[in-house]
């Protein structure tokens, strides 16, 4: 009998069991899929020898992550590549606007915005590992640097539009826009400007790193890292009620609201249950990796330093684009979310060829087929893209669902960030891990701090759970 069982092998339920396991307690994993990894998973979706990654694929918040800082990854083979330029964003002029390493080289291009830049981003990228310890707790927490967390706060809390605002020139506020978009809000809801902050002072501060040989090698890090404390991970062990898991003093639920609902309905008080029935999905991805016979020809030489691209244009195009998905549309022009990870992994390809990683917005459980709008945004600021396409594997919401229980509908955040729900996941509590049952935990994107790959949410919850259970 272990001391306490995860029921999903993400990120978040990998953090889990490795933080129980480090205080000496025995744990036992079970997953679904036969790999490890939900949403950090690697394979040849294409043609043999080109490695997409399936899910998330540039890790920001990994970078930043307490958690990641305070393991060994390295030691079982985990080699993060950061990219010349973390993120560059295209104009329909022919000149891209880039996120550079510092606030500095980020501001030098921005012109008569780079003043405004500094004062926005420089008092933040300067005390960012202390800021990054506050945002990546639940919200609830008594704060360690309260002023700094303020001061973020005052900025965070407005809409992308609002934020936008403070500057004038075009590249700017397109920038903002970009960075925003990742919130699958509106830009002019509130707190989408929190999005914006956290992708630039990231950019800023650590760099958006990818894993050498692909996403997939983090979870086998992870799980390497885990048998070495003693933990076991049984996978292609589907988990419906809890009598197919071993009986434990803790079980902890790397899944979905829904799915913690369905399988723990007998433990769980009816309306603790209504309030997971409740919980909001967001929009959906719509995703398509491409084998190429060369780099993307982008008209924007400088897009080929950053290891993402931001595909939409003005701040005014990309607000259309999310506003209609938010009202359920699909736009014509979506904003485009482009990964080039083979032009700093040459083991993402056979030499010469290159891979890219694109997804869009789309309705939740959408059906619709968004390839070629995709690829008329990647010819608007990359003409004569589609010549170098070798192959291509598309996958709509329900393909991204298929592939990971947890991305209900295609929302690879496992939940919408409107209203409350951005802070109080999946419900209002002081302890957002723990439920009524006081051996039960949830620990996925559906908790504090949300999507991501971080496994600050398996971190946060093994600490409820270390405190609450197994204490």
């Amino acid at each position: 009998m272990p001391d306490a069982v995860v029921v999903g092998a993400g990120p978040n339920g990998l953090a889990a069991a490795i933080q129980i396991a480090r205080a000496g307690h025995s744990v036992a994993v079970y997953e679904a899929n036969d790999e490890v990894g939900g949403g950090i998973r690697s394979a040849e979706l294409t043609l043999p020898g080109f490695v997409h990654d399936v899910c998330s694929a540039i890790h920001p918040m990994a970078a930043v992550s307490p958690f990641f800082n305070g393991v060994p990854l390295a030691k079982h083979g985990l080699e993060w590549i950061q990219p010349d330029a973390p993120l560059a964003h295209p104009l329909d002029d022919g000149t891209a606007v880039m996120l550079e390493r510092s606030v500095d080289a980020t501001a030098a291009r921005l012109g008569a915005d780079g003043d405004s830049y500094r004062g926005l981003l420089s008092p933040l990228v300067s005390r960012w590992d202390q800021l990054a310890t506050e945002i990546l707790r639940p919200v609830t927490h008594i704060p360690r640097h309260p002023l700094l967390l303020a001061r973020f706060g005052l900025h965070a809390m407005r809409s992308a539009r609002g934020l936008a605002s403070a500057f004038h020139g075009e590249p700017a506020r397109a920038l903002v826009a970009g960075c925003a978009a990742h919130s699958f809000l509106p830009l002019e809801h509130p707190f989408t400007g929190a999005f914006a902050l956290v992708f630039l002072l990231t950019g800023n501060a650590v760099g958006w790193p990818l894993p050498r040989g692909g996403s997939r090698r983090i979870a086998d890090a992870l799980a390497s890292y885990l048998r070495e404390l003693g933990g076991a991970i049984t996978t292609g062990h589907p988990v419906q009620e809890l009598s197919d898991v071993p009986t434990a003093r803790a079980y902890v639920f790397d899944t979905s609201p829904w799915h913690l609902e369905s399988i723990a309905a007998d433990r769980l008080p009816a309306g603790y249950r209504r309030a997971l029935r409740r919980y909001r999905r967001g929009p959906g991805v719509f995703k398509v990796d491409y084998a190429l016979d060369g780099p993307v020809p982008w008209r924007a030489a400088d897009c080929l330093r950053a290891g993402t691209v931001h595909l939409g244009g003005s701040f005014e195009d990309i607000a259309a684009s999310e506003s209609a998905v938010w009202r359920g549309q699909h736009p014509e022009r979506p904003f485009v979310l482009v990964a080039q990870q083979s032009l700093f992994d040459r083991t993402r390809a056979p030499a010469g060829k290159h891979t890219l990683w694109a997804y869009c917005h789309v309705p939740n459980g959408s059906t619709v087929d968004m390839t070629d709008r995709i690829e008329a945004q990647l010819e608007r600021f990359a003409p004569g893209f589609r010549d170098r396409v070798l192959a291509r594997s598309v996958m709509n919401p329900r393909d991204v669902e298929h592939r990971n229980a947890n991305n209900a509908g295609g929302d690879i955040s496992c939940g919408s960030h409107s209203g409350l729900q951005l802070f109080a996941r999946p419900r209002i509590a002081i302890d957002p891990y723990a439920t009524p049952a006081r051996d039960i935990y949830l620990c996925s994107s559906a908790t504090p701090p949300g999507g991501g790959v971080h496994g600050m949410c398996g971190y946060n919850a093994a600490r409820s759970v270390l405190a609450r259970s197994l204490s």
